[in-house]
């Protein structure tokens, strides 16, 4: 592929795509070109340091850690948690890739190698990261259109967590439904990029079609290992919120705990 012509493109790209969110009026219209722009750089710079780390296990957990860490700081930020969350979204994050993983290479269903950990790790990471920004965020709008719900259980004498059941369940079927859907419409509206990855690196369709269900699975595993992680964390909420606001905002709440 010619650089120059992929990079036009992906200014034509951007440039429609602040077109509509300007027209639109969107929240922060310049989000997602500067998004755009992050990926051509964070993708050069990756493309580059790859050719040294992709056959070295012990730089490809290094480099997988990073991973964590950065998919943490993400959701800490989009969800303006208070600092003393940040162990429990790195554990999220850790277990949630960790123990999907485990299963893929321990079962043998993937070569065990710093290629395809990279490869895989990377995919099952950007998941569970996707996974908890949209529970968190729904989460805290739930919160908000429930809270005369919860507040009626309080009042009955439920616990926290009984009273935000269903706010909780319906944040997790939210925040699952991508994950899911690209899952049932694989081979009929998309073709993932793993699939298609691997086609173009050589494996017959068939082999593509194994590694790319192996991912899928791996993806709605981590995503449910995920939504259990945030249920236990936010699901029993001391504090309602009294307006609009990202899960663990800082504006005025009142107090769910009886």
């Amino acid at each position: 592929m010619n650089p120059i012509i992929t990079l036009v493109a992906v200014l034509v790209l951007a440039a429609i795509t602040l077109g509509i969110v300007l027209a639109l009026k969107l929240e922060h219209p310049w989000l997602q070109p500067w998004a755009i722009a992050r990926a051509v750089v964070q993708l050069g710079i990756l493309s580059v340091i790859l050719n040294g780390v992709i056959s070295d296990g012990r730089w490809v957990a290094v480099f997988l850690a990073v991973m964590v860490i950065a998919a943490t700081w993400v959701i800490f930020r989009r969800l303006q948690l208070k600092s003393r969350y940040l162990p429990f979204i790195v554990g999220t994050v850790a277990v949630s890739s960790v123990v999907p993983l485990t299963v893929v290479f321990v079962v043998g269903a993937i070569d065990f190698s710093p290629r395809y950990l990279l490869a895989v790790g990377g995919i099952i990471i950007g998941n569970a990261m996707t996974v908890s920004t949209l529970m968190g965020r729904t989460l805290g709008s739930t919160y908000l259109a429930q809270r005369d719900e919860m507040e009626a259980w309080l009042s009955l004498g439920a616990t926290p967590r009984r009273s935000a059941l269903r706010a909780v369940r319906f944040a997790a079927s939210t925040a699952l439904i991508p994950s899911t859907d690209q899952t049932r419409t694989t081979g009929i509206v998309t073709l993932p990029g793993a699939f298609v990855g691997a086609v173009f690196a050589g494996a017959s369709p068939l082999e593509a079609a194994q590694f790319q269900v192996i991912v899928l699975a791996a993806i709605l595993a981590a995503g449910s290992l995920t939504v259990a992680s945030f249920t236990w964390i936010f699901g029993a909420p001391a504090l309602l919120p009294l307006d609009e606001q990202p899960l663990g905002g800082s504006r005025a709440t009142v107090h769910a705990a009886r």
